[in-house]
């Protein structure tokens, strides 16, 4: 089986094998992917961490057939930017890039080298979702710009924000708002929610749309425009700076 791993700090996942194609997610330096198609400059892959799919630039990863895929990493880029070298060359990758482990760094060390010298890092797997934990990394990602497709501090989209925040704590979340909205379990009312929980949010026809991460019964923290702090009621959020509702609340889910 083969597989292709980011060699760039984030690389775009687009809809079609085309420059002009839409970026529809990114992959980030060291994740894997499925190979499932192959055209001339692109590869056609399915992400390892949460299935997704799209079209990546060939000269933007690494091919191999040995990777240990039975795990996903623990250790987590910990700072907003870390400085790092990929094939001697220096970098700068953002935070919540998965650290490559021993026995997957050693099967393509012939093909990429990532020093991660003294970077912080994050073990998911010695951290709980407590409330000043989730309010320090959310709230790190303050201002990072709206980007359709983004998964980083370089630029997020709001299901991009949400499923970065809960991989520091190991809970895997889907790509899209809508996919995320089927995992958890339903909150009855606003008033009886807790710190991480997740609110979903619907357009006219009925779609979900939006996704933020509620940080108590009256504040959520979302990427629309910017990664913000918004009020939000029992009708959705309200943005603080203009007091325009943004946003029509649809859902209420619990993960952990």
């Amino acid at each position: 089986m083969a597989y292709a791993i980011c060699k760039v700090p984030v690389a775009p996942l687009r809809a079609e094998p085309a420059h002009k194609s839409e970026m529809i997610s990114q992959l980030l330096l060291a994740e894997a992917a499925l190979i499932l198609e192959e055209a001339k400059d692109f590869i056609k892959l399915q992400c390892l961490y949460d299935g997704y799919e799209g079209w990546c630039q060939r000269s933007q990863l690494v091919i191999t057939d040995a990777w240990n895929n039975s795990s996903q990493p623990t250790l987590l880029t910990s700072d907003w930017i870390n400085p790092i070298t990929i094939n001697e060359a220096p970098a700068h990758v953002p935070m919540g890039l998965p650290v490559l482990d021993v026995e997957n760094a050693r099967h393509v060390s012939d093909i990429l080298r990532i020093n991660y010298g003294k970077v912080a890092t994050w073990d998911t797997a010695n951290v709980k979702p407590e409330e000043d934990a989730i309010r320090e990394r959310a709230e790190q990602m303050l201002n990072t710009p709206y980007l359709w497709g983004g998964r980083s501090v370089f630029g997020i989209d709001c299901s991009g924000f949400t499923q970065l925040v809960f991989r520091f704590f190991n809970i895997p979340l889907l790509r899209d708002a809508y996919l995320q909205a089927t995992q958890g379990e339903i909150v009855g009312f606003l008033q009886e929610v807790h710190c991480g929980d997740l609110a979903f949010f619907d357009n006219a026809d009925g779609r979900i749309t939006h996704v933020g991460i509620l940080l108590n019964d009256h504040e959520i923290i979302h990427s629309s425009g910017n990664v913000r702090i918004d009020k939000i009621d029992s009708a959705g959020i309200v943005n603080v700076d203009t007091g325009v509702r943004t946003h029509q609340l649809r859902i209420i889910k619990r993960y952990f």
